[in-house]
């Protein structure tokens, strides 16, 4: 019988899949998916699956799926633990300009946020905890999940009811950053990432010849006065203690130069850090475009499409991804973030749900600069491979921690 898994053991079992896991990232590099469908992204995980002591659980809404791992030495009653690894795995519209061999052969999609890593690095850590399930005290559940970008594919998969399978009392994630140092765990406790909404406004006047205006009711300025009232809410209303971002980033209107439109449609982002400043700022943005259009005789429909919650990192979890990341990456190995990003990522449905914690794992290339380093969503976005023998250490090391001893 092998010994219980120890700190050694962690970058050993890293090391030990690290080719596997490479393979696996770029065979599904090659053919990204985009969306809550990625078929052959799903059949190239539970291919590297395949064999190993786990329950295969599919989503009825997506094509991600959950693989459980109940270990030998499983508590019973109160002491028994559950924790959860989650691997996002969609890709995103784009055409990747990396120059790579095995880069994506598929127009207009490509792996430039790293789900491609993130899917085959908890495949790695599956079968490196598998091959020590006689040791482990609890119970494991592998995450795979599409739709992460946009698509909410944790929250179709939460209602699909395969996170009351095996409830986790714990949940953890990494996501890949080419503009942090190689092998850096980054993090913090609290919020990590915004909620984001999507913001549509429509302004409705009466339409007409340009150089009459005073025979229509022009939408165009009262569309620019909206937009100019929604910044000043912003930067007057919203405490810098718990902000808010409220971009317009789309106005569509008019046919020609010699016309005066019907209507301007308004459309942007809302990010905030709460639940209180994002409804307050709902609220506004509501009450701001209705009122400006009704003052100039314009009429306003407003509507948002709401995005994800806030991703909130449990300071428990948090502090130990931190312990482990000393253990894993050295004296060096964890980076505080000193301030939220408003980006969103949809792990925060699990998050809502389940404590846990979120980290960004640096993935910048020997001799680079990861402050210059094409950024996440960039057509070069590139990674360096052997960080992620470090990752699925990480992944094995919160398990193995998590079933133990819980959060002490």
């Amino acid at each position: 019988m092998n010994a219980p898994l120890n700190r050694h053991d962690w970058h050993a079992a890293g090391t030990a899949q690290l080719a596997d896991t490479i393979a696996l990232r770029r065979a599904i590099h090659a053919e990204p998916e985009i969306g809550l469908h990625c078929p052959r992204t799903t059949e190239k995980l539970k291919a590297a699956l395949t064999g190993l002591p786990l329950e295969i659980h599919d989503s009825s809404s997506t094509t991600g799926f959950v693989a459980i791992l109940r270990g030998g030495q499983s508590r019973t009653g109160d002491n028994s633990r559950t924790v959860l690894l989650r691997g996002d795995m969609d890709a995103l519209p784009l055409t990747e300009e990396t120059g790579l061999g095995f880069a994506s052969t598929i127009p207009g999609a490509m792996h430039a946020c790293g789900h491609d890593a993130h899917s085959a690095m908890v495949a790695g850590a599956a079968r490196a905890l598998c091959a020590r399930r006689d040791e482990i005290p609890g119970t494991i559940v592998f995450m795979f999940q599409p739709g992460e970008e946009g698509h909410h594919g944790a929250r179709w998969m939460i209602q699909d009811g395969l996170l009351d399978i095996a409830r986790p009392d714990a949940a953890f994630a990494l996501h890949i950053s080419p503009n942090a140092p190689a092998g850096v765990f980054v993090g913090r406790e609290g919020p990590l990432l915004a909620s984001t909404d999507t913001l549509i406004a429509t302004i409705r006047g009466k339409g007409g010849h340009a150089a009459m205006p005073h025979d229509c009711i022009d939408p165009i300025p009262v569309a620019c006065e909206i937009v100019t009232a929604l910044q000043s809410f912003v930067a007057r209303r919203i405490p810098v203690a718990d902000p808010a971002v409220l971009t317009i980033t789309q106005i569509h209107a008019g046919s020609s130069h010699n016309i005066i439109p019907d209507e301007v449609k308004l459309m942007g982002t809302l990010r905030t850090l709460s639940d209180g400043t994002r409804e307050k700022a709902r609220a506004a943005f509501h009450q701001i475009a209705r009122d400006i259009a009704a003052a100039h005789g314009c009429s306003a429909d407003t509507q948002i499409e709401e995005g994800y919650p806030v991703t909130y990192c449990d300071p428990r979890a948090t502090a130990m991804m931190r312990d482990l990341a000393g253990t894993i990456s050295g004296e060096k190995g964890w980076s505080p973030m000193p301030a939220p990003m408003m980006g969103g990522e949809d792990f925060s449905y699990v998050l809502r749900e389940i404590p846990g914690a979120m980290a960004f794992v640096g993935v910048a290339a020997d001799g680079s600069d990861p402050r210059t380093n094409p950024p996440l969503h960039n057509v070069k976005m590139t990674i360096e491979e052997s960080v992620m023998a470090k990752g699925i250490a990480m992944h094995c090391a919160l398990a193995e921690r998590f079933l133990q001893r819980g959060f002490d």
